[in-house]
């Protein structure tokens, strides 16, 4: 294959990379490769993508572009024939709960026009004017619900939730609510007290019924003289407020505080409410007309919460079912509907519903979603961007994705992979390799060309994967002897899940497998995590009728791909708690305690008193794009250092607190080497690769498998601490992983068996799964053609059975 014209890259140095000049040809599929944090993201992402969406943002008026400086530019020396391109990847969860697959790919609002459109002209149908599609917009003021604004329910504060142990006083057990210090009306409590002059350590059931009233429904509108005292914690001082005021009461405060929250934020609030299914719309969300108006039977909200693929048939029933005058509408509607629904179905996404929520989606189904949508705009002349997009993806469905980019390179766009896996590599037109290693050890070119060129330069890491594309993860497997014992759940149903019974050895790597849609998901997190977490808390767990084999557990935990914070401020050091180490390290030395600056506090970016007050410890300020997504620039009062001047005055060992969170894992575990806890979780991060990744990364900013990989950090230095076997469970661990970084994880999941856990995973990789010691194969489809264990014993068993997994298995097996 011959190129005319090509991008070419001069001096790249964003983050690791060392000044590469880099070549990629037009109207081609360019896959660049390299083990994790060599670079590629920061070549692709943060260099050709960044540059192209600043070129676009220069086109904005002078207010706009005076908030742009160098620092906030790719480093790079210059970029040539880049055209607009266009992103889709896993670093930008959607955590909005209203987002659905439906919205997501724009299908709702293509159903929402066709309802309109055709209902009223279809027999049985009572609304024979004109419709409106805001009319079936579960969004809009017109399409919603106007008993629960579109909810679905109503949700209240119930009393006696709020209350749960009226035999105790409010403050002594008797409210789980009041006594966290949470509560604005928690602060008066005292003061109302003393205005019904009542004895407050009375158990709530006996205090006089005017009380308990304005406990939790407010004072009715008549102010009260409230006193409390709050602390300074810096300046060691307590103070007294004073004022008088009306109080709302708890039940007003929850609901408001409820209403107020953030998605993450608002199971705070469940435990004392009361949530019932909307009367007036059945649960639906949506007006009268939405929920009246019938195509073939089915309402707008029937469609949305069938398969992907059941909406498929449904569209082609209501078309066979139109007279003329109606095709005359339908015809043109109906096509594009049914182009994006075969999109998603060749996409792997046909056994997900259209009503389900984003945020549920892993990191591969939330790419291959937002890809979708972005094919379906037809452009052309475009840089596609997209990383991973195999992720989640069972060998057997990999064909069809690449058929998808294929299309796209032969209607005249140019498409970047950022990709680990050989299978889509080997493909390509064209492989940019970065390495040898990830961080600092990395940022290299090692080789630019076809794959043919790259499986046999010796140099590339990804070259060696591609000349062996059958290759094998070295591990001692450890077959199922009984002598450990047997994690047994009995009659398991979970969604499309079935079982009569599912056996998992114990301290051993078990592994579950299927295509997408199988029941993989569903079996791990619903049937082995609930249930065993249920039944270890002495609950009874409801997708099983009885568990064996319990008492050989004392724990479980779910390392899973969701976002490890909802905002820029989250990162590896805070989550891991690796940061509440390194403060205290600080605020220790002579500097600080000569600066005044001896709490730990002084140190959080978090906290006020030692991070710059201009960006409030970001490092950054966010510029509003309107339409666009936000951007964030360098902060020009600490020029990205996130603290004063008196706090990055200190050091320790010769780093300042904004070096350490600039430090690679790898290299802060040369400088922390004590105490102990830290020490041990810098090192089970490079166990589980993650060593290349700053300590300061956005959270926002980490692949689903990032995140996933920093959750299993966590479990293993559980899991080394204490004696008490546990049982982790992983879904698509290698997602995200190089081969060779496969190996690392696969050999870090050793380590907790080696200290008498059960392991198990989730996984569509085939080399992953041909490692474990036990496979649970389900299927043999998605959805409910899946659910059901096709197959299950050792790699070499399963390989000889049947199903889509097996052929896969063997290969690797014999």
């Amino acid at each position: 294959m011959t190129f005319d014209s090509w991008i070419e890259a001069i001096g790249v140095r964003t983050h690791n990379l060392r000044g590469i000049d880099v070549r990629l040809p037009h109207h081609a599929i360019v896959a660049v490769t390299g083990v994790s944090g060599s670079g590629k993201s920061s070549l692709v992402l943060d260099t050709l993508h960044a540059e192209a969406r600043l070129r676009y943002v220069e086109g904005f008026d002078p207010y706009v572009r005076k908030f742009l400086t160098p620092r906030d530019r790719p480093q790079v020396d210059r970029i040539r024939g880049l055209t607009a391109t266009l992103a889709v990847d896993q670093r930008n969860a959607n955590s909005n709960p209203n987002s659905t697959l439906g919205t997501l790919t724009g299908l709702e609002a293509y159903l929402g026009l066709v309802f309109a459109r055709l209902g009223p002209l279809v027999s049985g149908n009572d609304w024979t004017g004109p419709l409106h599609p805001a009319q079936f917009d579960p969004y809009s003021r017109e399409g919603i619900c106007p008993g629960c604004i579109g909810a679905r329910e109503i949700v209240r504060a119930d009393p006696d939730l709020i209350v749960s142990r009226p035999e105790r006083a409010l403050l002594d057990g008797g409210s789980s609510w009041f006594g966290q210090g949470r509560s604005s009306e928690e602060l008066a409590l005292s003061s109302l007290a003393k205005h019904y002059g009542i004895d407050l350590e009375r158990p709530w059931r006996d205090q006089p019924e005017e009380f308990r009233r304005a406990v939790l429904y407010g004072t009715g509108g008549a102010e009260i003289d409230v006193v409390y005292t709050g602390s300074n914690r810096r300046k060691g001082t307590e103070l007294t407020y004073r004022t008088r005021r009306v109080l709302d009461g708890a039940v007003a405060e929850i609901e408001r505080a409820y209403a107020a929250a953030s998605a993450e934020a608002k199971p705070i609030y469940l435990p004392f409410l009361d949530r019932r299914e909307c009367q007036t719309c059945g649960g639906t969300g949506l007006g009268e007309i939405a929920r009246t108006v019938t195509l073939d039977g089915k309402t707008l909200r029937d469609v949305t919460d069938d398969l992907v693929h059941e909406v498929q048939e449904w569209i082609q029933a209501v078309d066979a079912g139109l007279n003329e005058a109606q095709r005359t509408v339908g015809q043109v509607l109906m096509p594009e509907l049914r182009d994006r629904l075969d999109l998603l179905i060749r996409l792997g996404l046909g056994h997900l519903e259209l009503s389900r929520g984003a945020p549920t989606l892993s990191g591969g189904e939330l790419q291959r979603a937002r890809l979708s949508a972005q094919i379906s705009t037809a452009l052309t002349g475009l840089t596609y961007v997209f990383d991973e997009p195999g992720a989640g993806l069972h060998p057997a469905e990999k064909d069809h994705l690449f058929q998808i980019l294929t299309e796209l390179r032969d209607a005249g766009n140019t498409v970047l992979l950022v990709e680990h896996d050989p299978d889509l590599i080997t493909r390509a037109d064209w492989i940019i390799d970065i390495g040898p290693g990830g961080g600092r050890n990395g940022g290299q070119l090692i080789a630019s060309g076809p794959p043919a060129e790259i499986a046999h330069h010796q140099q590339s890491v990804t070259g060696r994967y591609l000349r062996d594309p059958d290759y094998r993860l070295r591990r001692t497997q450890r077959p199922p002897d009984g002598s450990d014992g047997w994690l047994l759940l009995h009659d398991a149903v979970a969604h499309n899940v079935s079982a009569h019974e599912v056996r998992i050895p114990l301290r051993r790597l078990s592994c579950l497998t299927g295509i997408s849609g199988s029941g993989k998901s569903s079996l791990l997190h619903q049937v082995i995590a609930g249930s065993v977490a249920a039944a270890l808390t002495g609950e009874a767990p409801t997708a099983v009728s009885s568990i064996t084999g319990l008492d050989a557990l004392r724990w479980v935990t779910v390392a899973d791909q969701r976002p490890i914070g909802r905002t820029p401020r989250s990162n590896p050091a805070t989550y891991t708690k690796a940061f509440d180490l390194i403060r205290p390290l600080f605020a220790g030395t002579d500097a600080a305690r000569s600066r005044g600056l001896d709490s730990a506090s002084a140190f959080s970016f978090n906290s006020p008193g030692g991070r710059c007050e201009t960006c409030q410890g970001l490092g950054r300020v966010k510029l509003d794009m309107q339409f666009l997504g936000d951007t964030y620039l360098t902060c020009p009062q600490c020029d990205g250092r996130r603290y004063g001047s008196d706090v990055l005055a200190v050091r320790y060992r010769g780093l300042a607190i904004d070096e350490v969170l600039a430090a690679t894992v790898t290299d802060a575990a040369t400088v922390f080497d004590e105490p102990q806890p830290l020490a041990a979780l810098l090192k089970a991060m490079i166990d589980v690769g993650l060593g290349y990744l700053t300590l300061g990364e956005s959270g926002t900013a980490l692949s689903g498998g990032e995140a996933q990989r920093l959750k299993l950090t966590k479990a293993i230095v559980r899991g080394r601490g204490g004696r008490d076997p546990g049982l982790v469970l992983l879904d698509e661990p290698v997602t995200g992983l190089h081969p060779a970084d496969t190996q690392q994880l696969i050999s870090a999941l050793d380590l907790l068996l080696d200290r008498g856990h059960t392991v198990v995973i989730a996984e569509h990789n085939p080399h992953a799964a041909a490692s474990a010691d036990w496979i649970i194969d389900l299927g043999p489809g998605a959805g409910p053609a899946g659910g059901r264990i096709i197959n299950e014993g050792s790699p070499q068993q399963v390989a000889r059975g049947t199903g889509p997994t097996a052929p896969h298995l063997l290969r690797l097996t014999t």
